[in-house]
């Protein structure tokens, strides 16, 4: 089990803290530590080092920008498609109704 302060850490700007603090909340205790456990392998000193590299993954991740997702349009077959299968819908659904026999 590995713990790191972050609150007090001299590795990350005050910014940087506070991103991490917000996206590793759930790691974090109300020490400000980040908690990271590892019991994979059998050996103590290979676990601490798998902490070690889980720790580095995490706050990587934290502070790596989420990228912006691009407004596209649908494509012109797209919207063919989608009018055919409406088409196709509506018909269905018209066919389901009683023939009026009294029309001229």
């Amino acid at each position: 089990m590995g713990y790191w302060p972050v609150r007090v850490s001299l590795l990350l700007s005050e910014e940087q803290k506070s991103v991490v603090l917000e996206k590793l909340s759930h790691r974090i205790n109300k020490g400000g530590e980040l908690l990271v456990k590892s019991q994979v392998h059998r050996s103590q000193q290979a676990n601490k080092e798998e902490v070690v590299r889980k720790m580095n993954q995490l706050v990587q991740q934290a502070l790596t920008p989420k990228k912006l997702r691009l407004a596209t349009k649908p494509s012109k077959a797209s919207k063919e498609k989608r009018l055919a299968s409406k088409k196709r819908s509506a018909e269905q659904k018209a066919n389901r109704k009683k023939p009026n026999w009294n029309r001229e």
